[in-house]
């Protein structure tokens, strides 16, 4: 919200119309979710905020992956309006999917009255026992601040919710009952706009003299940054610190990209056991010190818990605190412990470190097979490297999409979106309308077609929208990332068979849609050119493949998940 507009503001707005002036403030102007009689008369009151815009989603589920993607993209608190019980509660998987990626996502119920609360009467959408509460103490286990508004506090609980989400990059949640959400408050409070809170002064201090302690005396220094950097949105200032002479920096697969992997600096992805370039696994597992900046240390990120390098000795910087070695420092924000390391690796007298052919993390591509032969995963990625435009978004959803997206080197200006932690098949599909939404930057999504079909009507919405994204699905008869882990021949490892090139005009007759199948790299390679020059419409490529054909990295992933399950 601008200053002009503050001072525009009638002295009294509705819940409502505050709510909306404030996730114009924090985020963007898209609100996703569904209608229900609950959630109509909040809906009524934040749709008379100029600069709203309601995005219909085809289910809650998919309305809050959506949501959560444009967070992302956005930079900002995205937001989701559902009504009580059951759309809530459909929902409530993709907003535990951004608690644990750390994503700030407002979920916004719709209740029924203050008066049915107060009375316990049993109305339709609750479990007919008088509680009006269940769903809002199950929506506690997945946010980090919560509240069912009451006229008499409203503002200020919904500024203390949202400046939450800011703070700690977690979703959030709001009840607002029906007749709450026409009542009259001040827009006194929006004059003053919501700031995250500051780090603590003396701690940052004390961390900055502990940090420069520390790496006296090191000849490099060693970066792992993982996905809370984008959260805080401080990748400048990971640039900033690659760029200093004798410091290299490694990317959790959550993270990729998010150096640029053009930059000299960069080590590409670490993985543990399963880091596609040993120079890369060395540098982090044998350096000295390494600081872990903004990582996540999940199963899948670490190679199922295989990094060589020891988790106490070293640096590390969350989204709240810092640790060097065993002293932690609270109140320290993210992207101020960067700036005191960009500031103290300034002041080292470090060499630059030799980048050769030798050292350098990644492969060339392998050059496909003889014309006109079966197309394979192996060749699917490395037809895909090779057209991959610059100032993209490349989304890959969990399963062989994901493994075979984090072999690639991303061009300049294209990032990497996948959720290897939640890891939810499905997400990235509407999650692709909300990356449509929130940048210029075209989206290419790759999806396989078990993934896909839990998610696929969400291509309604994108299609009606008139957006224009490239979707590479990867049709392997089924879940072919749970083949690799176990069982590749039974019989739930297979999904029905669906006529994709068909959907789209089901789903949205008249839009215009580019379609092909393709089974060679020659007709992968045509469909791909095709897609680049088809700006205007919505390209659906379906890439025919073996179901036992999986990337390197998930061949990898299969073997030491069923060394892990035999170890237990």
């Amino acid at each position: 919200m601008t200053s002009a507009s503050r001072r525009t503001l009638p002295d009294i707005v509705t819940v409502g119309q505050y709510l909306a002036h404030r996730l114009l403030e924090v985020g963007g102007p898209h609100v996703f979710g569904l209608p229900g009689d609950f959630n109509l008369t909040l809906l009524d009151e934040m749709l008379t905020v100029e600069g709203v815009e309601w995005v219909g989603n085809t289910n809650e589920l998919n309305a809050a992956y959506a949501a959560d993607a444009y967070a992302r993209t956005s930079r900002g608190v995205a937001a989701l309006v559902t009504t009580y019980g059951v759309g809530e509660l459909s929902a409530i998987n993709g907003i535990a999917g951004s608690f644990a990626e750390d994503v700030p996502v407002v979920q916004i119920t719709g209740m029924p009255t203050s008066a049915a609360r107060t009375a316990g009467a049993l109305s339709h959408h609750t479990l007919v026992d008088g509680d009006y509460d269940h769903f809002v103490r199950a929506y506690r286990e997945v946010t980090v601040a919560s509240a069912v508004l009451r006229p008499a506090d409203a503002s200020r609980d919904i500024d203390r919710v949202l400046r939450a989400a800011l703070d700690e990059s977690k979703p959030v949640y709001l009840g607002i009952p029906m007749d709450v959400a026409a009542a009259p408050v001040s827009s006194a409070p929006l004059r003053h706009p919501l700031r995250p809170s500051p780090s603590d002064a003396v701690a940052l201090a004390d961390f900055a003299t502990a940090l420069t302690d520390v790496l006296a005396g090191q000849e490099r220094v060693t970066v792992l940054a993982g996905p809370r950097i984008h959260r805080r949105r401080a990748e400048h200032l990971l640039e900033r610190i690659a760029d200093h002479p004798g410091v290299r920096v490694a990317t959790q697969a959550s993270a990729k990209s998010m150096l640029p992997e053009t930059h000299p600096a960069s080590l590409g992805i670490y993985l543990g056991q399963m880091t596609p370039s040993e120079t890369t696994r060395r540098a982090i597992d044998e350096a000295p010190v390494v600081i872990l900046a903004g990582t996540v240390l999940s199963d899948v990120l670490t190679g199922f818990y295989s990094q060589g390098f020891d988790l106490h000795a070293g640096v590390e910087l969350g989204i709240l605190q810092a640790r060097v070695g065993q002293v932690t420092f609270h109140d320290v924000r993210l992207e101020d412990s960067l700036r005191i390391v960009d500031e103290v690796v300034s002041g080292l007298d470090l060499g630059p470190v030799p980048v050769t052919e030798e050292t350098w993390p990644f492969r060339a591509p392998l050059p496909a097979r003889v014309a006109g032969s079966a197309l394979t995963q192996r060749e699917l990625w490395t037809t895909v490297q090779e057209w991959l435009p610059v100032d993209t978004i490349a989304i890959a959803d969990a399963g062989t999409a994901m493994y075979g997206a984090l072999e690639l080197q991303m061009p300049r200006g294209t990032d990497l979106l996948a959720s290897p932690i939640w890891s939810s098949i499905g997400y990235t599909l509407p999650a692709t309308l909300g990356t449509s939404l929130a940048s210029e930057r075209r989206s290419v999504l790759f999806i396989g077609d078990g993934a896909a079909q839990l998610t696929a009507q969400e291509l309604a919405t994108i299609l009606h929208r008139g957006l224009a994204p490239i979707v590479v699905l990867i049709n392997n008869d089924g879940y072919t990332i749970e083949r690799v882990i176990q069982s590749p021949a039974a019989v739930y490892q297979g999904i029905t068979r669906w006529n994709w090139s068909a959907l789209p005009a089901a789903l949205a007759p008249g839009v215009p849609v580019l379609t092909s199948q393709v089974t060679t790299v020659e007709e992968l390679r045509a469909a791909l050119e095709a897609a680049s020059a088809a700006t205007d419409r919505l390209v659906l490529i379906e890439a025919h493949l073996d179901p036992n054909d999986a990337p390197p990295l998930l061949a990898a992933l299969g073997r030491l998940a069923g060394g892990a399950a035999e170890s237990e």
